[in-house]
């Protein structure tokens, strides 16, 4: 095995001094009822921070639109005693020694009609449309829009409040933001729409807004990804040309680190070269960037929803890619929920000791 000490070097960025590489990935838990974080979403977090987690990046945290949230049980950013759950947060991560980012969140038309705290809601979307090309909702307005980029802005200046250490956009897997840069929902014909350039428009504006609540040397993390929730096969870019041209506006627009989320980080994402969507990432705009799926383990998270688990597996691979400078940080998901210990196992070589994941992990906050 692979020593795993190149991962436990420090990272700074601005503001933002790590201990090690190993980031906590956002990971949806539903265990904060009527949207406000206790305490035991608190011990939660802290006990990955005292096992050498770097940063914690945590569940998505709906900002303030009524169509944000699909789950009641799902923390909010905006209500005044949620807000207060995750100062409590933010102070026993940090009384461990860790540090914290929120993942600020709209899902847009992943939420089904009906549903969340607020049923009555439409559910915010580009065009509302579906993938299939069913219409089941109007677009959003160019009010609807501003709203939307206000209540984001609204939610940065709420975690600059409250002491966190980052902010994550979450740009990614189908949901609102993500909507607004694939093809499949966006059909708009105003400068929110258009070509891939034209597409980002939303996340820039979200991007613009949220930085100017920051101080100039906080990190602003934008998750993105290839891969729908709607449909796994989706691309935004299909060669790298295309990938630089849909990142650059959005570095220029003030994201400082990029979150590339993949299901597996080891496959390749364009035929010719071996690096992956991170890696990509990095060589085409120069900021850091994160690494992230089936880190740890031998299959992709998508059985978990089915119940099954996943063994451990080797981070030879993961170890090799990082000390060749494929990435910078390194996010882990299902492992940490199996196992709080999971990164402190890895640093003092205790490979033998690492949990297997059991889905039955979804279903506790331990």
């Amino acid at each position: 095995m692979t020593s795993a000490a190149p991962l436990f070097q420090p990272f700074q960025l601005g503001s933002l001094a790590l201990a090690n590489r190993i980031v906590m990935a956002p990971m949806t838990r539903s265990f904060s009822p009527g949207g406000v974080p206790g305490e035991d979403v608190a011990a939660y977090y802290r006990r990955r921070a005292e096992n050498a987690v770097g940063l914690i990046i945590t569940e998505g945290t709906t900002i303030d639109r009524p169509g944000a949230s699909f789950d009641p049980a799902v923390p909010n950013f905006h209500a005044p005693e949620s807000l207060a759950g995750w100062k409590k947060v933010v102070d026993a991560v940090h009384a461990a020694g860790g540090k914290i980012a929120p993942q600020l969140w709209h899902v847009g038309l992943a939420r089904r009609p009906g549903t969340g705290p607020h049923p009555d809601a439409p559910s915010d979307s580009p065009s509302g449309v579906l993938h299939t090309g069913k219409q089941i909702g109007e677009p959003m307005s160019e009010a609807d829009i501003a709203d939307t980029i206000h209540a984001f802005a609204k939610a940065a200046r709420a975690s600059v409040e409250i002491g966190f250490d980052a902010i994550e956009l979450h740009g990614a897997h189908g949901y609102l933001i993500d909507q607004f840069f694939w093809d499949g929902l966006n059909k708009r014909s105003d400068r929110f729409g258009g070509d891939l350039v034209g597409r980002t428009s939303f996340g820039r504006e979200i991007v613009k807004a949220v930085r100017a609540e920051m101080p100039a040397d906080m990190p602003l993390i934008l998750r993105y990804s290839q891969w729908k929730q709607q449909d796994y096969t989706a691309r935004l870019a299909e060669t790298p040309q295309a990938l630089e041209a849909f990142l650059t506006p959005l570095a220029e627009a003030g994201v400082d680190i990029f979150h590339a989320s993949t299901r597996r980080f080891w496959i390749p994402e364009f035929e010719g070269s071996d690096l992956n969507l991170a890696g990509w990432t990095k060589k085409l705009t120069g900021k850091p960037v994160i690494t992230v799926g089936s880190v740890g383990l031998n299959s992709d998270f998508l059985g978990a929803f089915m119940g099954e688990g996943s063994p451990a597996a080797s981070i030879d691979g993961l170890i090799k890619r990082f000390e060749a400078g494929e990435f910078d940080l390194v996010a882990v998901g299902r492992a940490l929920l199996s196992d709080p210990e999971w990164a402190a196992k890895v640093r003092d070589g205790r490979f033998g000791d690492l949990n297997d994941f059991s889905a039955e992990a979804l279903k506790e906050l331990v």
